[in-house]
């Protein structure tokens, strides 16, 4: 089989190059896999501490990540549809992110902090009816 493989040129594993995965990759990876979880949207981008735009379910998480001794510390903002339970839906999403975040890269996760910054209700957006 190995000498198959050298005749196809495929190299040996032990000759292969490296991948490295930037912080940035792992930010847009994260704020992905935030959205892949039910009743979780985004939020909207800061400056200085002031939002620039509105939070909404419709909108993109927002993702720090940060590479130290090979794991990687996520710091991630979501909204949420609210009346779901916060504490359970933010957990769910901690482990969401772990799980692809090692599965996608490879690399293991050792902390995932979560900002919740605003709550939808299932009503916003609907016009009112009488």
């Amino acid at each position: 089989m190995a000498v198959a493989a050298e005749r196809a040129g495929v190299l040996a594993p032990e000759e292969r190059g490296s991948l490295a995965i930037g912080e940035h990759v792992l930010e847009r990876l994260a704020a992905r896999a935030a959205s892949e979880v039910d009743r979780v949207g985004g939020a909207a981008g800061r400056t200085l501490g002031i939002s620039l735009g509105g939070e909404a379910l419709d909108r993109s998480a927002k993702a720090s990540a940060r590479i130290a001794g090979g794991e990687v510390e996520l710091d991630v903002r979501i909204s949420l549809e609210y009346p779901a339970p916060v504490g359970a839906t933010t957990e769910r999403v901690r482990g969401h992110l772990r799980e692809r975040v090692e599965e996608l890269t490879g690399m293991p996760v050792r902390r995932v902090g979560i900002t919740v910054t605003a709550l939808h209700t299932e009503a916003a957006g609907r016009g009112r009816v009488e």
